[in-house]
């Protein structure tokens, strides 16, 4: 049924179309939609847009590790536009944070120390850790 021009649909036919929208949506597009929108957050708050009031270094990171999270649920046929999107992020996170690092320990006042980095030794361990399957954390 279509309205007239210039006329808002009632409340019931939207409804109808948002049930009829549901019952095409596969999970597939909307695990899609969601990576895609992570990734495209996380390039806007590393700064990528070119807008630096956007820039936020967490959540950047926090989006990044939520589309991590959903790649292996996504489409086959999206597997590489994903996980080269998210490569990009991750070397731009990485740069970003490492020019952090640096400003901030330019910022240490005289005399003080900037915080221990860890070892190689603790940079295993926590590799070892991070492969660990634990009961519903992955």
């Amino acid at each position: 049924m279509q309205e007239p021009p210039g006329q808002q649909p009632s409340e019931e036919e939207m409804r109808a179309a948002l049930e009829e929208q549901m019952r095409q949506i596969r999970v597939e597009d909307v695990i899609l939609q969601t990576i895609a929108t992570l990734i495209n957050l996380a390039g806007r708050r590393l700064g990528l847009a070119g807008d630096p009031e956007e820039k936020d270094v967490a959540q950047a990171k926090l989006a990044i590790d939520g589309a991590r999270a959903l790649a292996p649920m996504c489409p086959p046929e999206q597997e590489a536009p994903v996980k080269e999107a998210l490569s990009q992020l991750q070397m731009a996170y990485v740069q970003e944070t490492q020019g952090t690092d640096a400003a901030a320990a330019a910022d240490l006042a005289p005399g003080e120390e900037p915080a221990p980095q860890p070892s190689p030794e603790d940079d295993e361990r926590a590799k070892a850790r991070s492969k660990i399957w634990t009961p519903g954390g992955g």
